[in-house]
């Protein structure tokens, strides 16, 4: 029995030039056009696959002349899918299959669309790329970093918001900002004896202001290779308190060596490019530079960002953590996520972190505001 033409073409799109060519034949000129297109990118996972199958080594400029000019596949794919389509293959084309060449034309680069993934591949290549691309490079790590300042910053400052301010006019007039006593005291000319009612001609209301928090925020950042969502997150985070009066905040990248980037707070996109992806994990030494950094014990928080997978000895750390609980450091462990915001670390040496007087759970950036409040008060 032949399965019906829209099986089959279903089927090609899948099977791509694997397919037989009786279903070659059966594509109209725009499903061919959407062949080419995703053949640009899936077709490399089926050439890797026989190659590697072969035993053979990829040729250099694997583009075939039957292939599309990467400007050209942009074009493409911009015109005949959605958007979220567009970006997904986009995101396939880095992760998957490698096509760094998406990083080092500067061309297709104006022409892909800023998200995350992008940015991800950027900073993990930027040691590789092509001088010719770093503005282009530096414009869409600057575009995706002000999209997550701008969803996070709200939420940080509503967790870290302090008491009213009885002295400023509100800008919002809700019943939670309702000044009773001022609004007696504004209509007290209004007062009628013979009824015994006070007409309330003029409310009041009072405006929250920022508690002043003299408190020290000492973010140290795991940057091994697997750590990139948790180091673009923490940058960004650490860029937002770094702005909040009476918060002082150090930050500190760490893998084998430590590198202290607080001089860059100010500047989220050079932050990040300033991070060193890769290389081993030793969290002992960099917990005790931090260690070095306090001032006033019990105004600090080290929270430490790690998939806590020690490269030294475990006892060291454990040894450094102890001391800082001692001192009456309040020390935070922020558990790693993976890309799909699941947790990621080592639960044996988390628990043990525990057990030394580390508070540790596995958060999202707005929830990392929300109990760094619930300590500051």
């Amino acid at each position: 029995m032949t399965p019906p033409d829209d099986v089959l073409i279903r089927w090609r799109m899948a099977l791509g030039r694997s397919a037989e060519s009786r279903i070659q034949d059966a594509l109209t000129e725009q499903q061919r056009r959407i062949d080419r297109a995703l053949e640009f990118v899936y077709g490399r996972g089926i050439m890797q696959r026989r190659l590697r199958a072969t035993g053979r080594e990829r040729a250099a400029g694997s583009l075939d002349a039957a292939q599309l000019a990467l400007p050209c596949w942009i074009g493409e794919m911009r015109a005949l899918f959605p958007a979220s389509v567009f970006e997904e293959v986009q995101g396939h084309a880095l992760d998957r299959f490698g096509m760094a060449e998406l990083l080092s034309d500067p061309e297709a680069l104006t022409k892909l669309e800023p998200n995350r993934d992008l940015m991800k591949a950027l900073l993990a290549f930027k040691g590789r790329l092509d001088p010719r691309v770093a503005g282009p490079a530096r414009t869409i790590v600057a575009r995706v970093v002000e999209e997550l300042v701008q969803k996070l910053k709200p939420k940080i400052e509503r967790a870290l918001s302090g008491a009213r301010n009885r002295h400023a006019r509100a800008a919002v007039k809700s019943a939670a900002n309702f000044d009773i006593a001022r609004t007696v005291r504004a209509n007290l000319k209004n007062y009628d004896p013979g009824r015994g009612v006070l007409v309330a001609e003029k409310l009041v209301f009072t405006a929250r202001q920022r508690r002043k928090l003299p408190w020290t925020v000492i973010l140290a950042v795991d940057q091994s290779g697997s750590m990139l969502d948790n180091l673009i997150h923490a940058s960004v985070m650490a860029a937002i308190l770094s702005g909040m009066p009476s918060v002082v905040t150090r930050f500190i990248v760490f893998d084998t060596s430590i590198v202290d980037l607080t001089d860059r707070l100010s500047d989220p996109i050079e932050l990040l490019f300033s991070v060193q992806l890769g290389g081993g994990t030793l969290i002992a030494p960099a917990l005790a530079y931090c260690e070095s950094l306090v001032t006033d014990p019990s105004r600090t928080v080290v929270a430490l960002v790690s998939d806590f997978d020690e490269g030294g000895p475990v006892s060291d750390l454990l040894r450094v953590v102890k001391r800082l609980a001692a001192a009456r450091v309040t020390t935070i462990g922020i558990a790693a996520l993976d890309g799909n915001a699941a947790p990621a670390y080592n639960r044996d040496v988390a628990e043990k972190l525990a057990g030394a007087g580390m508070k540790i759970a596995s958060m999202t950036p707005d929830r990392f505001a929300e109990w760094l409040s619930g300590i500051m008060r």
